[in-house]
């Protein structure tokens, strides 16, 4: 039985060392910078998350008369069911309002008509006085108040500075507010939900 030989053992080299490491660090580094950006692109940016998504509304629950408040891209949005009376009481006083045809922009071009909504019954806007960001308060018809004219037809007062809305948004003359309520981009998703900030569909 013949004894095996083995070779001597040797020192290992520092100097490859030193590269196999420095080769590896390196290679990790590029791994990482790489997949930093393409990870990134799945995080919503900070612009996009500022503009918010659109939000959805039930409204079959909501009584002739009343408001529900929701919000979307920070701002309160009123969704208002309207009655045949608040419908009436949008005619006969275009002479005492600033923009009565709804002729700037404070609306989509299919909100541009009288009750300032897709469906009469059902008005949609931001809640937000266009003077100073104010926010107004629904009065009804009838309503006794100093700063109100005393055939009040409803609709929205800001207590800040004064300025009035009648049921469709629109600002009365010789307001601070200069310019009608804000009506959103929105859809209905079917008869009874609203999609507020998406007008597509």
């Amino acid at each position: 039985m013949s004894d095996t030989v083995l070779p001597p053992a040797t020192e290992p080299d520092p100097h490859r060392r030193r590269w196999v490491v420095a080769t590896g660090t390196m290679g990790g580094v590029a791994v990482v910078a790489t997949a930093i950006p393409f990870v990134s692109t799945f995080a919503p940016s900070e612009r996009a998350k500022a503009a918010g998504g659109p939000v959805e509304v039930d409204v079959s629950d909501l009584q002739p008369g009343a408001m529900k408040t929701v919000e979307w891209r920070g701002k309160p949005v009123w969704v208002v069911r309207r009655t045949p009376a608040m419908l009436a009481a949008l005619q006969g006083h275009d002479a005492e309002l600033a923009d009565p045809r709804s002729a700037r922009d404070q609306q989509p071009p299919y909100a541009r008509n009288a009750t300032r909504s897709i469906k009469p019954a059902v008005f949609v806007a931001v809640g937000i006085c266009t003077h100073l960001g104010c926010s107004p308060n629904a009065v009804p018809a009838g309503t006794a108040n100093p700063s109100l004219p005393a055939d009040w037809p409803g609709g929205f007062f800001c207590p800040c500075h004064g300025s009035t809305f009648d049921g469709a948004g629109r600002v009365f003359k010789n307001k601070p507010a200069p310019t009608n309520l804000e009506v959103p981009p929105y859809r209905y998703a079917s008869e009874t939900r609203v999609v507020i900030g998406d007008s597509t569909g």
